[in-house]
């Protein structure tokens, strides 16, 4: 299971719309490791100049890298997350993860960072089964 759902959340989803700020809630404690890595990257791309900020560091273990790859591979979770933190996120493979100014998506740097070339050219064996 993605989420730990409360009774509360589910109830709310139940009789209608789902407060975000109550789903992204239950997103920072199901996945922490996800939402905390977004979090990091987000502090890092407004502290500096760069056009992106980005994570190359594999996950400490399995559980890690299955909340990352839970969070961003639901449209749901990864668009929640970029509407609280107020970036575009791209994903490249089983950790790189980038987030950019939301002004730069489609962007030369963004369009290069989810390009077919750059996923190839960021591929290594390790990478095939993660």
């Amino acid at each position: 299971m993605s989420l730990d759902v409360s009774p509360q959340l589910l109830a709310e989803a139940e009789s209608g719309e789902v407060r975000e700020e109550d789903f992204v809630a239950t997103v920072r404690t199901s996945l922490p490791y996800a939402y905390d890595l977004v979090a990091g990257l987000v502090g890092e791309l407004r502290a500096g100049s760069a056009p992106f900020a980005d994570n190359q560091t594999p996950p400490p273990s399995e559980k890690e890298r299955g909340q990352l790859l839970r969070a961003l591979s639901s449209d749901a979770i990864k668009g929640s997350l970029e509407r609280h933190f107020g970036v575009a996120i791209a994903f490249q493979n089983c950790h790189r993860v980038a987030v950019f100014r939301p002004e730069d998506r489609g962007g030369a740097t963004y369009t290069k960072f989810t390009s077919l070339r750059s996923q190839i050219l960021n591929q290594s064996p390790e990478f095939r089964d993660c």
